[in-house]
């Protein structure tokens, strides 16, 4: 059997080889989130829109840790909140009204990723946010956004503030709340998030040492914010080289996530 046809053999009936491959990336994403550490309990959450017209998208079951999370339990949902797939489990209340914001005006954000970690929620929490201090910072202070926090995430009415901070951006600190990363792939999504989160910590670490902060010089930020703006390649650096050897990873370590 060919790998084709061995995917093929894998899709459900009820969905299309595209939908259940964005359903395996998800998937992945979910544990790789709790495969370091990022998870939350059975909160934060995770979506990707399904390949097609309609503006539906993939999200967490709403009371499963992130690492029993799989493919067929994701639930499918549009933008008014109704389930589409069958579960025994709801979607946060939370959830949807963050990621619908976006879902509804990026299409480019194919996949949006939200998490509540010890340092990412530190810089969100601090006047100063998140400082160009090294090299890992400057891959994503160029394209960073900052939201107010308005309470838990269940009234609308906050959707189009959300909508109008993220803007045309990648990266979001969300104030006293956490990050929150897009992507055109779970991939890149993935990665956006893994630089947000190193340069939070290294932020925090820096910050705890006490003592005064090496200067980097304005020309080597602007130099690096020219390199790294390129999104077409960031894209297929995500994809090509740093997703596979991520799904061998979780292969390894946690797998199970592809049922």
């Amino acid at each position: 059997m060919s790998p084709a046809e061995a995917r093929l053999k894998e899709v459900p009936s009820n969905m299309t080889e595209a939908e259940w491959q964005q359903r395996v990336n998800l998937a992945a994403c979910y544990r790789l989130v709790a495969l370091y550490g990022w998870d939350d309990l059975v909160d934060t959450h995770i979506s990707a829109r399904v390949p097609g017209p309609d503006h539906h998208f993939l999200i967490n079951p709403y009371g499963l840790m992130f690492d029993e999370i799989t493919a067929s339990s994701l639930v499918k949902v549009d933008l008014h909140g109704n389930q589409l797939t069958e579960s025994e489990y709801s979607i946060n209340p939370a959830g949807f009204t963050i990621h619908s914001a976006i879902h509804e005006v990026r299409e480019d954000a194919i996949c949006v990723l939200h998490l509540h970690t010890l340092d990412g929620t530190a810089v969100s929490s601090s006047a100063e946010g998140l400082l160009p201090l090294n090299q890992t910072a400057q891959l994503v202070t160029h394209d960073l956004a900052y939201h107010d926090y308005e309470g838990i995430a269940l009234d609308h009415d906050e959707r189009p503030r959300l909508q109008k901070d993220l803007g045309d951006h990648n990266h979001m600190l969300l104030r006293n709340h956490g990050t929150l990363t897009v992507g055109r792939s779970v991939a890149s999504a993935f990665e956006r998030m893994y630089h947000l989160e190193r340069a939070c910590s290294m932020q925090v670490r820096t910050r705890a040492l006490g003592t005064p902060v090496y200067p980097v010089e304005e020309i080597a930020i602007e130099k690096n914010t020219e390199l790294l703006s390129n999104r077409d390649r960031a894209e297929l650096r995500a994809t090509n080289l740093v997703w596979p050897p991520l799904l061998r990873k979780l292969d390894r370590e946690l797998p199970g996530y592809r049922s």
